[in-house]
């Protein structure tokens, strides 16, 4: 091999260095990698399965109600791993959980098709401040929500579940999944 040949060779190689550290990089500001710890997100999201999370989601809108968001515990309990819940309450709603487990945002019944035992403890009206989020898991019976006197900062959160990519079974978005429930339910 003469020096032409392997000055190429290098220069392509480095090339190849530099676009994969590129892709990295930009993955590791976009999109980060969780693990459902436990089961109170059943039954849109299994114990252990692996999910992507959009970094960048709200970078230019706010989180809705319905997304299912991954922050880090509240201060107040002792877990290592992030949560995981979704979004009932935006800022400024009021919200409250009756005996029979209906969630009323600003005293009207939440739609939940993806709640399978909607049995819930029923809580008095809370108002969610402003910046702050409500989320319950939608395993109600064993979730550890805000119902239990916690809300979500706006910058504590980390993204919004995105992609479920392990099993391979289960490889879905998660943003149409509500939409795919209730077509299976009817």
């Amino acid at each position: 091999m003469n020096a032409a040949n392997l000055k190429s060779l290098l220069m392509e190689l480095a090339g190849i260095i530099l676009v994969a550290l590129v892709i990295f990089g930009i993955s590791k500001v976009t999109l980060s990698y969780s693990i459902v710890d436990g089961s109170s997100m059943d039954p849109t999201l299994k114990d252990e399965q692996r999910l992507l999370v959009n970094k960048l989601a709200y970078l230019f809108g706010e989180p809705q109600r319905g997304d299912i968001i991954v922050f880090p515990p509240p201060e107040q309990y002792s877990y290592e791993n992030d949560f995981i819940k979704r979004i009932i309450g935006l800022p400024g709603d009021s919200v409250e959980v009756k005996e029979d487990g209906t969630v009323y945002i600003n005293d009207q019944p939440l739609s939940e098709p993806y709640v399978v035992y909607p049995y819930a403890f029923p809580t008095a009206k809370v108002y969610v401040p402003e910046g702050q989020y409500y989320v319950m898991g939608d395993n109600r019976v064993v979730s550890l929500d805000s119902r239990y006197g916690f809300f979500v900062a706006r910058e504590d959160i980390v993204g919004k579940a995105w992609v479920s990519v392990w099993p391979l079974g289960e490889f879905h978005f998660l943003s149409v999944l509500p939409i795919l429930l209730i077509m299976k339910r009817d």
